[in-house]
């Protein structure tokens, strides 16, 4: 073992599963997947030539050559990350490149505002930004953090989610669709043609087959209600400009109550939270809590 190189990163693996006597514990802290732990931990063991952990089905123990290792290394280790965490910042102002991912609608109705307000208060911040369909994982893919439309708690322990506040919802058609097919009575009524989010078939406990026009994003299904295909649901704020115009008609349909989903900000709870992210952070909650209710 003598000369034997062992890298920080696989000892860092090793601390944080002796600290928490799991697996998953130390994945969750590490903001990586629990395969990538077991992985470091055999590595580990095969560079030094012995038994580090003692595993069964429920529990995870230091064999004696792990409780020596993390004796030794141990504090080393968590001075390490200590002295890493407690640097202070470059620059007194947020700075540098913020990643952020968003589904394309809630990019345009409500982050595009919020980036050109945030750039012009903290210029000295960049902004990658990702308008795509479907989730993405932050900790792997490397984003800073993500907006999300939200019809039930997150329940994703290595996120820490924000609420900034509700989008409230309505069913809406074309004048011109309700002169020719009149008006729907209630979701879901076969003699209309219905034009659905997957997200709010998911908010109204629908099937798939309860619309025949099903999209992922609600600017196309506004322009498609908005051009008399159909009737769907639409946030009041994407709709609000073409109901103004008369080119889009709230409808009251029996049985339905108020509809809002919650617009939520999430980001790695893994990360020390660099000062870029807490400032949108903050700057986000304080914006939506003016234009959101």
């Amino acid at each position: 073992m003598n000369g034997t190189h062992v890298p920080l990163q696989l000892l860092t693996v090793f601390v944080a599963v002796a600290e928490h006597a799991s697996f998953s514990k130390a994945s969750r802290k590490l903001g990586v997947g629990k395969g990538t732990v077991s992985r470091s931990i055999a590595q580990l063991e095969d560079l030094l030539g012995t038994e580090l952990i003692h595993r069964t089905n429920r529990s995870v123990a230091l064999s004696t050559a792990g409780t020596a290792l993390f004796e030794r290394t141990g504090p080393h280790v968590q001075a390490l990350q200590r002295a890493v965490v407690d640097l202070p910042e470059r620059d007194e102002t947020p700075s540098g490149v913020l990643r952020i991912a968003a589904p394309m609608d809630v990019g345009i109705f409500v982050l595009e505002p919020m980036v050109a307000a945030f750039a012009r208060r903290y210029p000295a911040v960049r902004f990658d930004i990702r308008l795509m369909a479907g989730r993405t994982d932050l900790v792997k893919e490397g984003y800073d953090l993500a907006l999300r439309v939200a019809t039930g708690p997150i329940k994703d322990p290595s996120l820490t989610v924000r609420k900034l506040g509700t989008l409230p919802a309505a069913f809406y058609a074309a004048p011109s669709y309700l002169a020719r097919r009149g008006r729907p009575r209630a979701v879901g009524d076969d003699r209309h043609t219905w034009v659905m989010r997957d997200v709010a078939l998911r908010l109204l406990h629908l099937r798939h087959d309860a619309a025949q026009i099903i999209v992922d994003d609600f600017l196309l299904a506004r322009d498609l209600i908005r051009d008399g295909i159909g009737v769907g649901p639409l946030p009041t704020l994407a709709a609000r400009p073409y109901e103004d115009e008369g080119l889009l008609e709230p409808l009251t349909l029996q049985g339905l109550g108020p509809m809002a989903a919650d617009l939520v900000l999430v980001y790695p709870s893994s990360r020390q939270t660099a000062k870029k992210v807490t400032a949108f952070r903050d700057f986000a909650v304080e914006a939506c809590r003016r234009s959101l209710r």
